[in-house]
């Protein structure tokens, strides 16, 4: 009876540990839902360059939303996708439904980047977005604040490292470096 046992816990440890390594490897295998509730499939960014924010419309840092609307409209029709990510785990600065999130942006700082539905970004029920972010990024570890950004190659690799809140979008560290990934080859 014993044996039984120590073969299933064996068995459901294997199980567990195989479930484990089905984890993405690539941000372009991920699927979640747009800020409307519509399947966004990561896969057809391919070729493209990425900035992933987990961003909040009560923050101190909400203002970087007009800096990312810049960014997207400057580099868009060269390969720049910036996608907002909204979450309430820091300050429960993100209060707000999908639609409230969506009026909020459009109406203040007239976003048109893509904006996906509200997720858990740290701790418990993290999103599978940011379970990759935080854990295949070259800095890992638990997102920081909102406005933490991730900038992803035409390959959808984490490159550059990790922006933190304070990195404006229009800081000569951020925009070197997506100007780098984006003279990469397709």
């Amino acid at each position: 009876m014993r044996m039984w046992l120590i073969a299933a816990m064996l068995m459901t440890s294997g199980w567990i540990y195989a479930e484990e390594q089905k984890m993405q490897k690539n941000v372009f295998e991920i699927k979640m839902d747009d800020i409307d509730g519509k399947p966004f499939d990561f896969a057809k960014h391919k070729g493209e360059v990425l900035l992933i924010v987990n961003v909040a419309s009560k923050c101190g840092y909400t203002p970087q939303y007009a800096g990312l609307e810049k960014l997207h409209a400057k580099y868009k029709d060269k390969g720049l996708t910036i996608i907002g990510v909204p979450a309430n785990e820091f300050g429960k600065q993100e209060p707000g439904s999908n639609a409230e999130i969506k009026t909020f942006c459009s109406s203040k700082y007239a976003v048109t980047f893509p904006m996906l539905s509200k997720v858990v970004v740290k701790g418990e029920g993290i999103s599978p977005l940011y379970k990759f972010l935080t854990t295949e990024a070259p800095v890992k570890g638990d997102i920081t604040w909102n406005f933490n950004k991730f900038l992803i190659n035409r390959k959808g690799e984490i490159v550059g490292g990790r922006y933190e809140s304070k990195v404006a979008p229009d800081s000569k560290e951020l925009v070197e470096a997506i100007e780098k990934a984006l003279a990469e080859a397709k």
